[in-house]
């Protein structure tokens, strides 16, 4: 399937914050690759939204956090699912992650990615429609993350 072609190692820094609730380190979105891979250090930060409520990822030394992106979720046809997730500030710090999302979207292919073939039928139509990695990224950098999950745009 190729969704393992392409890697993307991405570092962040969330500085101590005085005032954590008047500060949001990065907003509600999901992933918009296929899987991420997240190494944190020790400090709380991470919080995902389970059955509508902000709930901790605490940090586990030497634990990955494993989130699925928005185009497994696609390709899947919702078996699996994008897992919408913050970073809040806090007081201590400063809090550092390292990501490792593996997209292809750097890479120039006009690989289509839908739903898997086997994962459809009549009973389970597709959900989403066909796109490439590369016109996905660059919906995903246009819209931003304004909190509607983009995967909507290629809902069916």
């Amino acid at each position: 399937m190729d969704c393992d072609k392409g890697l993307t190692f991405v570092g962040h820094c969330y500085p101590a914050c005085p005032q954590p609730d008047l500060t949001m380190g990065a907003t509600k979105h999901t992933d918009d690759g296929f899987l991420t891979v997240l190494l944190q250090d020790d400090i709380c930060g991470l919080q995902i939204l389970h059955q509508n409520q902000w709930v901790d990822v605490p940090p586990t030394p030497g634990a990955l956090v494993i989130n699925i992106g928005d185009l497994l979720q696609m390709i899947s046809n919702d078996k699996l699912k994008s897992v919408e997730h913050r970073v809040v500030a806090n007081e201590k710090g400063p809090r550092v992650s390292v990501g490792c999302f593996f997209t292809t979207a750097l890479a120039a292919s006009t690989k289509v990615y839908g739903p898997i073939k086997e994962l459809v039928s009549d009973e389970n139509p597709p959900r989403y429609r066909e796109t490439t990695v590369h016109e996905y990224a660059q919906y995903s950098v246009s819209k931003g993350l304004d909190g509607v999950p983009r995967l909507l745009h290629l809902k069916i």
